[in-house]
């Protein structure tokens, strides 16, 4: 029974994540109406701390940028089901738990709110779902999210000589 749970919770874990971060890219990447209400009110509160259009259309943080993300993560998720690809997720959930941090912490600590667009918190909720989920995989996954820093830093720091 362990094996199986092993087995198959990552992938339920990738699919979940994903199925909720694919249905929001119909509401981002066609600038849906409750996308605009959501982002509109990051944008004026940004605003109101001298950062206007920090969440606008071409913004670093407008809906395009964060829907790229989550369909990064989403890519990374799913092909990650695949055993020899199996690392993706670590990298996925990575985003994800970046994405999803944001998207809490602006729900609850800016005039957003938990029920933006009057759906009961139903997508704050699944931010929630999503982001447990990933914190989740990064622990299934923490090897192989170790071994992904490791060549990152390999690559980036070189090897110290010890002729000094």
């Amino acid at each position: 029974m362990t094996d199986k749970i092993k087995t198959y919770l990552p992938n339920l874990i990738a699919v979940i994540a994903s199925l909720v971060f694919l249905d929001s890219l119909r509401f981002k990447f066609t600038n849906a109406v409750e996308t605009q209400v959501i982002f509109g009110k990051l944008d004026a509160w940004a605003a109101s701390l001298g950062a206007g259009g920090l969440f606008a259309q071409t913004g670093l943080f407008s809906q395009y940028v964060i829907g790229g993300a989550e369909l990064v993560a989403s890519t990374c998720f799913l092909i990650g089901i695949l055993p020899a690809f199996r690392r993706l997720q670590a990298l996925a959930a990575l985003i994800a738990v970046a994405v999803m941090s944001g998207a809490i912490s602006f729900h609850l600590f800016t005039p957003l709110g938990v029920d933006p667009n009057n759906d009961g918190g139903g997508l704050f909720a699944m931010a929630v779902v999503v982001w447990v989920a990933s914190i989740g995989m990064l622990v299934i996954r923490r090897r192989d999210l170790f071994a992904i820093v490791s060549g990152v830093r390999a690559a980036l720091i070189p090897p110290t000589s010890s002729n000094s």
